[in-house]
């Protein structure tokens, strides 16, 4: 597989009074063709503004966006993001990078029927399709919707959760995608239709060979789809790895308390474990290691290590080509 998106020290800020707040912090990453990859952290850690900030969704002001490159790889062609006027990413937006967001009631026009809004995705991103109500008919029988030739008439509120989430998916679709961004996309449904929105995202990623960007604050749905997994907390990356490096040899303290924090089959009865505290707002992130103050790890740690972690940001150590952690433990025992 070939790279398809490379994001070199992204960092975003919002204008709040004469302060910015820095809500990401330098983050890099990249995907692959036919990758799936999991942004996963806690609210607020900074998933949903690192993806809005790749083409350009975040407000300028107040948001301010900064990297050492966005750059997109599609066919032949070399495209620096960043540098793209307003019309030119329109034409990536929704078309080469699509999304998919977490609350489908509010991301679709209430007084639109579902076959008009689907159309003007095609009439932006693929004005060559002659037959379009052929092309939206098949598009809603892609993604599980029955009767799709009556449901094109039919409004949103006409729709259940789960079938609005799937006619965000065909919109997300009908611009032919190569790179499909999901943000938190079963969040509103219930379990079993959460199950089903997960296997369809996995059968279109094979069907298409369509990267995925899957943004969750949940483990245990990341594990049943990502290639890769990608830790945030507090606006950085603190781990990233293979799912199986990230969710069976977790380094950092904050991924393996998201893993404990898990229900377990068969504890039914039994109190959760979580995390304590909370995640700090932009503003007063600690000086060093941003989850120092709810890092349990930190009561076995000799004293001038713990002054480490709350003063001095931790740099990035490798375990493989593919897993790193930014986590002040392994200073020492990894040259």
């Amino acid at each position: 597989m070939n790279t398809l998106l490379e994001v070199k020290n992204l960092t975003v800020s919002f204008t709040s009074g004469k302060k910015d707040l820095e809500v990401v912090s330098q983050i890099s990453f990249s995907i692959k063709r036919g990758e799936i990859l999991a942004l996963v952290g806690e609210s607020g850690c900074g998933k949903s503004a690192s993806c809005l900030a790749l083409t350009g969704l975040l407000p300028v002001p107040p948001a301010k966006c900064s990297a050492g490159g966005i750059r997109f790889f599609s066919g032949e062609k070399d495209i620096d993001l960043q540098k793209l006027s307003g019309a030119q990413m329109r034409k990536i937006r929704g078309g080469s990078i699509a999304y998919i967001f977490q609350e489908p009631t509010a991301s679709l026009n209430p007084v639109m029927r579902i076959g008009d809004q689907i159309d003007e995705v095609l009439k932006l991103h693929r004005p060559e399709i002659r037959d379009r109500k052929k092309e939206i008919i098949s598009l809603l029988k892609q993604v599980g919707i029955t009767s799709s030739e009556s449901r094109i008439n039919s409004y949103p509120h006409e729709l259940s959760g789960g079938m609005q989430q799937r006619v965000m998916i065909a919109m997300a679709l009908a611009g032919n995608p190569e790179l499909l961004i999901a943000d938190e996309p079963t969040t509103a449904l219930d379990v079993t239709v959460q199950s089903q929105i997960l296997e369809l995202l996995e059968q279109l990623r094979r069907e298409r060979q369509m990267a995925v960007i899957l943004i969750s604050h949940n483990l245990g749905v990341v594990s049943r789809l990502a290639d890769r997994i990608a830790v945030m907390y507090a606006g950085k990356i603190v781990e990233s790895g293979t799912a199986d490096e990230v969710l069976f040899s977790p380094r950092h303290p904050y991924t393996a308390a998201l893993l404990a924090a898990l229900p377990v089959p068969g504890n039914r009865g039994k109190q959760l474990n979580t995390i304590p505290g909370f995640v700090p707002p932009p503003g007063k992130f600690p000086a060093g290691c941003r989850f120092c103050g709810r890092c349990t790890e930190m009561e076995k740690l000799p004293e001038a290590l713990k002054k480490c972690c709350a003063s001095v940001v931790p740099e990035q150590t490798e375990f493989s080509p593919t897993h790193h952690a930014s986590c002040h433990r392994f200073k020492e025992s990894v040259s």
